[in-house]
Order: C-alpha cells, then structure tokens, then sequence
C-alpha cells in the first residue's frame, strides 16, 4: 500500500514490474501479454482524480506488452452438438423441454441425474457415450449398465434414482402422440435393495443441545423451531414469511404439492414460535429466513447453511429433512391420530404416517411384552412355570449330562 498526496491509500498498479506469463496452452512454447478488457467509463473517472495520468499509463502499460509478446488468445467456446434425431439425447431433449417435466418439482434433480447418464461411456475408457444410442437399440441392458455403475461405487440410492428417472421419462415418451419409444427398456430392470433408514432421525437431547448453541434470537434458533413446530419440508421453509400469516396461523400452498393441488395448507403458530419468531432481530419481509444478503434462500443453499450450523452445534449427523422425522416421531408418541399427522406433515396418503405409528406401536408392544416375561420372576426363586406357577431351577443351576450319569 502507498500513501496518496491527500491521505487516501491505494494498491499499485498490478501491471507495474510484472512478469509476462507463461503460455501453458497447445502449440510451441512462447509467452503472451495478459490483456485486461478496457477500465470502465465510471472507474476511469473516479481513478483520473484521485490519481493524474493514471488512465494514460495503465494503456501504455498494456500497450508495451501486446507489442512485445502479441496478444492472448482466447480459444473459442465449445458448444456441444445437438443431438441426432431418434437417440437417447434427443429424446431427453423433447423431455426437458415438455411441461409436463417443467412442472415437476423435481424437474432439477431429474435433469442432473439424466443428463450425468446421457455422458457414460458405452465402454470403460470408450469416447462413445450412450447419449447417442439410436431409441431403437436402446435395451434393459444400457440401463442395468447405469445402474450397475453407481451401484459398484456404493451409492446404492443414486443407482435406483438412475433407473426410476429414467423409467419416468421413457413412460412420458410412451404417453405421447405419436409416440417417442415403443417400450420402457427400464421397466424390467430392478431396483438395487438395501436397508436404510434414510435421514437420521433427531433425538430431544440433540435438540436441546443445538438449542444450546444457538440461542433464541440467532437464525439458526429460528430455522430450527420452523421446522419443528410446522412440520414443514425444506422447500417450503426458505418460502414462508409475513405474507403467510392470517391471525394465528400460516395458510401457503406447499411446493411439492403446486402443481397437483393448488390447494393452501393451514398451520398453527404455536405460542412458543411465535415468541421466538418476535425474538428475531433479523426476518425478511418476503421470507422469515433470509440469507447474509437479506435475501431468500434457496432449498439447496439453506440444506446447506443449516448443515453447518449443526456442524458448529457438534452435530455433523442431522440434516433439516430429519427434523420432520423427529417432529412426526414426537406426534405419535404422544397419541397423535393418522389424520392429524397427515394435515400436520402434508402427507396425502396415511401409508406415511403408518410407518410411524407402526414404529411406534413395535417399540411399545416390545416394551410391555419384555415386561410380561418378568412377572412373578425372583432372583433368588428364578423364573416361575407358565401354568402352575412352580419356581423352575435357577437359570444357572441346570444339571448337565455328565451329572444326569452319576
């Protein structure tokens, strides 16, 4: 840093004393200028007065490095080439384009996966790639190939989300008039099983210790008691703000459902939310959470802010989406009905919600039958007959073969 005549400071000019650089592109080694686009109109005036002449050296400056070294050049952008009529690419472009795929509020995530599959090589190490596989010779065994690929990487869900993505597109392609594709090559490759719980499921005392390092007022506090008093997805928590309140509750139509049901969802702000959303300094005026900016996240952008402030709570292991399980595992367990959970969660199914309750109802079954087996048991007696309520021989006291012969 230098100091100016009129105490202001500035960097020197970064071209000043600078070396040419190296070329590291294709072609006989030689080096070449960096040629910076010209100073803006506003910049060059705000700069010619703080600094006189400043305009006319850094041109010089540029000027004695293309004529020294010639100037950079740029390569030219490569586009890739359309897809050939009657191929796996094409298809998928008549799909991404249809609006049917623009509606989906998945549309992102589908295009992401396909278009990674549209690059795979047909052969490990080939430069043919499947996107340009004629519909016509497209098989079950191009797909179970997608599939296989991920699946021996361990990303066993990824591997299904290939194949189901997929399937979805080829029973669009069906559906139209005329049709795209004769049959569904995927439909008869199966889906990878695997055991998983899927999100970890947050405890009390996980709560209470991110509780503990985000206290009411901060946007983590906030974010969290959204998301568990609401029992609202990901979505649909970066969406909600002031527009959204009628009295004591919030009315909005859910993200996931916009396009199937336009239909609002009406949820209680309980008092202890509504004490803390008031003990916020920090809520848009479109959305209760905003980012740094003072804009809205996005679902992504807030999956990932959350994330960390778990990460800053010693909880690298929970995630947003778990907090509705969390929230649905706490309903059941304090005798919510199928109904209640289903307009609690936005579930419009009760399958969802069966799988909690029948969660539930195992644990407790579990609990009271282990109680059963201990009624009328004594150490010291042991474990007493089923019918005639005799004491058995200690658990510990059996006779043994050897002691039966003597």
């Amino acid at each position: 840093m230098e100091r100016l005549p009129d105490g202001s400071t500035s960097r020197r000019d970064p071209l000043e004393n600078r070396p040419p650089l190296p070329d590291v592109g294709h072609g006989p080694a030689r080096q070449r200028a960096a040629v910076r686009p010209p100073l803006r109109s506003q910049d060059t005036h705000s700069r010619e007065a703080r600094h006189p002449g400043i305009h006319g050296k850094y041109t010089a400056a540029l000027d004695k490095l293309v004529a020294a070294y010639g100037p950079r050049e740029t390569p030219p952008r490569r586009v890739a080439p359309e897809a050939k009529r009657g191929t796996l690419g094409w298809l998928c472009a008549q799909y991404f384009g249809d609006e049917e795929f623009k509606a989906l509020a998945s549309a992102a995530t589908r295009r992401g996966v396909i278009e990674e599959c549209l690059k795979e090589p047909l052969m490990p190490g080939g430069t043919d790639v499947i996107r340009d596989v004629p519909l016509d010779l497209l098989s079950p065994m191009h797909i179970r190939m997608l599939r296989d690929r991920k699946r021996k990487l361990g990303l066993k869900g990824a591997a299904n989300n290939r194949r189901k993505y997929l399937s979805a597109m080829f029973g669009w392609a069906i559906e139209t008039d005329p049709p795209l594709i004769r049959t569904n090559p995927a439909r008869d490759v199966k889906r990878v099983s695997y055991a998983t719980d899927g999100y970890h499921t947050w405890t009390v005392e996980e709560v209470r210790q991110f509780e503990a390092r985000h206290p009411v007022g901060t946007k983590a506090r906030l974010a969290i008691d959204l998301l568990l008093f609401l029992g609202v997805r990901r979505g649909d928590v970066v969406r909600l703000g002031p527009q959204h309140v009628r009295g004591d509750s919030v009315r909005f139509v859910t993200r996931k459902m916009r396009h199937r049901r336009a239909e609002e969802v009406e949820k209680p702000i309980l008092p202890v939310l509504a004490e803390i959303i008031a003990a916020t300094p920090v809520v848009g005026t479109k959305s209760f959470l905003v980012t740094a900016y003072g804009h809205p996240f996005t679902a992504k952008g807030f999956g990932n802010w959350f994330r960390d402030r778990c990460n800053e709570a010693g909880l690298p292991h929970c995630s947003a989406h778990g907090l509705r399980k969390a929230g649905a595992t706490l309903a059941v367990e304090n005798g919510a009905a199928i109904g209640q959970l289903m307009a609690l969660f936005d579930w419009s199914s009760p399958a969802q919600a069966e799988v909690y309750i029948r969660k539930f109802n195992r644990t407790r079954n579990a609990r009271d039958g282990a109680a059963l087996i201990a009624v009328g048991y004594n150490a010291n007696t042991g474990v007493p007959n089923a019918n005639t309520g005799l004491p058995h021989r200690p658990l510990g006291d059996c006779p043994t073969a050897d002691s039966s012969n003597t």
